[in-house]
C-alpha cells in the first residue's frame, strides 16, 4: 500500500521495493524522526493520535495531486501513530521521478501539505510537561 497510517515501525526498503520503476531516474526519501529536543525543551516521546479513515482519504489525495502537479512516476506517504520515543520514525515520503528535480520539489510540497491537511496530532511528552503542537507552536496540555 503506498498510502499507510500504522502503529508499528516501518522499512524504507520495503517502501522503496513497492516504488519499483523502470522509468525512474531519482527516488526522493524524506524520513521523520522524534527529536531529542525541541523548542529547548527535553523530549521523552511524542504521541500521535489519527483519525484513520479521513486520514488516509486525505493521504491519497495529497499523492495523487502530487503526481499530476509534478509530473511525477509514483509517491508513496507512510505516517505513525501511537507513542513513540526519540529517535523513532514519524513520517515517511518517497517520491519517484525520472529527474531529481521534480521529485525534489514533489516530495517537500507532500511532506508541507501531510503537516497542513491531514488529521494527526501530535502531543510532546518532555521533562517540562506535555504539549500539544500545533504548526509552529506549542499548547500546554492542561
Amino acid at each position: 500500500m503506498k498510502v499507510r497510517i500504522m502503529g508499528e515501525a516501518f522499512s524504507v526498503d520495503d517502501a522503496i521495493s513497492l516504488l519499483s520503476n523502470r522509468d525512474a531516474g531519482a527516488y526522493v526519501v524524506f524520513l521523520g524522526k522524534v527529536r531529542e529536543r525541541s523548542r529547548g525543551r527535553r523530549v521523552k516521546k511524542l504521541v500521535y493520535e489519527v483519525y484513520e479513515e479521513m486520514a488516509l482519504r486525505e493521504m491519497e489525495s495529497i499523492r495523487r495531486e502530487a503526481m499530476e502537479k509534478f509530473g511525477i512516476l509514483d509517491m508513496l506517504i507512510w505516517h505513525r501513530f501511537g507513542e513513540l520515543p526519540v529517535g523513532e520514525d514519524t513520517i515517511l515520503v518517497i517520491a519517484v521521478a525520472s529527474h531529481r528535480e521534480e521529485a525534489f520539489r514533489a516530495c517537500a510540497w507532500a511532506v508541507d501539505e501531510v503537516k497542513h491537511r491531514v488529521p494527526v496530532w501530535k502531543r510532546e511528552i518532555t521533562e517540562d510537561g506535555v504539549f500539544w503542537i500545533e504548526g509552529d507552536t506549542a499548547i500546554p496540555d492542561r
